[in-house]
């Protein structure tokens, strides 16, 4: 996965975070997605500084375990990427005048095309 760090743990949560329990779903989630730092989310839940960093740990360890088995992850960014070659070869058709390159991306798009359905 070429993500940075913080986009890269969003998108983990994204697909695996109802796989956590309740409570590590609520402080994993404040750490995450409303970017809340280990001491307020300490003093929210009243608990130790320790407690929080220790179960946003090993939240992420649960999930990076899930993505190392099932690769949802990976598959997505993949066909995502792919999506987005076939949205540029759209775009270069719509402004190309040139039969043959019209027909050479065209090609382009239904092998791409092929990938994604084989792949899903």
């Amino acid at each position: 996965m070429i993500l940075d760090g913080i986009a890269k743990k969003a998108l983990l949560f994204d697909f695996y975070g109802e796989l956590l329990t309740e409570n590590q779903k609520e402080v994993y989630g404040e750490h995450i997605q409303n970017d809340l730092s280990v001491s307020e989310i300490a003093q929210l839940r009243g608990i130790s500084r320790q407690g929080v960093h220790d179960m946003i740990r090993r939240c992420e360890k649960i999930l990076v375990d899930y993505e190392e088995r099932l690769h949802l992850v990976e598959h997505f960014l993949t066909v995502k990427k792919m999506v987005g070659v076939i949205h540029r070869y759209a775009e270069e058709i719509s402004d190309c005048g040139d039969r043959e390159e019209i027909s050479g991306r065209i090609e382009d798009i239904k092998r791409i095309s092929s990938e994604i359905l084989e792949q899903y």
